[in-house]
């Protein structure tokens, strides 16, 4: 409906090179958004992605800077995504019993500093261009970034509906108690799912690193916003247990068209946050309003 809105009020939206500049725009902030709804799904939430994208970028930066090879530079970025939600958030929310949004309010402000203090507020810059490949290669006409985003949902949807560990996901976010007396070791797992979190969002940073062709220490800023709403409007529950990364897909394009058409159509920018903003709250409370009525 919203892209057949946009096709009747400009012409240059419903064009192919336009269609995969959006889904290209898009696939960063998707990505992210796979992180966030593994965690939401567990009856979690995320505060830290967008620092975390910035930490790994900052790495990932520094050592292609230092000489280090593409590949082991990619590692670096992935094991610093991947081991600080993992060690921070997960352990402190799993065995020190904290809140998540406390926690994880306190690792972005954390991450972000790190990032900061580490790069002394610059970014890293200048970059091979076999590195760059990563956001500017294509295969035949869709870009590199777009596989990239298919390739993380395909595997990371076989992980959640097809492994033993998707089905713990959602059995943590329905009855988190329940879970445990079944015998499940649900600290190990939910450390497990802040490190997936951790994980999407250096693999978001690889992305955004070799699109800017810099690392920047500021990258990342609002990102876990946009991966809450693209997760909330794709149907998750803020409760756990209940949504698909499909859905998450479809909530992530809906964002992604609506400030494409707004851009195309000459609207300001201050008036897009109002309108994306208006959209996230009548597509949460329609959401809402239709599983009352499936449940009654």
């Amino acid at each position: 409906m919203l892209c057949a809105a946009l096709w009747i009020l400009t012409p240059h939206f419903l064009t192919v090179s336009n269609l995969v500049n959006v889904v290209e725009q898009t696939s960063i902030n998707a990505i992210v958004a796979v992180g966030m709804t593994f965690v939401i799904l567990s009856g979690g939430i995320d505060l830290s992605v967008g620092s975390i994208v910035a930490l790994a970028g900052v790495v990932l930066g520094t050592s292609l800077q230092s000489g280090q090879r593409d590949g082991i530079a990619l590692s670096l970025a992935l094991a610093a995504g991947l081991a600080v939600p993992a060690w921070a958030n997960g352990a402190l929310v799993s065995w020190g019993g904290l809140p998540p949004f406390i926690v994880t309010l306190g690792t972005m402000s954390i991450a972000r500093g790190a990032a900061l203090l580490f790069t002394e507020g610059r970014p890293v810059s200048g970059f091979d261009a076999s590195f760059r490949m990563l956001a500017t290669g294509r295969v035949g006409f869709m870009p590199a970034p777009v596989i990239a985003m298919a390739l993380v949902y395909a595997a990371s949807h076989f992980v959640l509906t097809r492994t033993t560990f998707g089905r713990y996901v959602y059995a943590i976010g329905g009855n988190e108690e329940a879970t445990r007396l079944s015998g499940v070791a649900v600290r190990f797992h939910k450390t497990m799912i802040y490190g997936v979190s951790g994980l999407m969002s250096a693999i978001a940073a690889v992305l955004l690193t070799a699109r800017l062709n810099s690392a920047q220490p500021i990258a990342g800023i609002n990102y876990e916003l946009d991966a809450i709403a693209a997760t909330v409007i794709g149907g998750t529950s803020l409760m756990g247990g209940e949504g698909t990364l499909g859905g998450t897909l479809v909530g992530a394009l809906i964002m992604g068209v609506l400030r494409n058409g707004l851009n195309l159509l000459g609207v300001s920018s201050f008036l897009q946050q109002i309108v994306i903003g208006g959209v996230i709250v009548v597509a949460v409370l329609l959401d809402t309003v239709l599983k009352r009525k499936h449940h009654a």
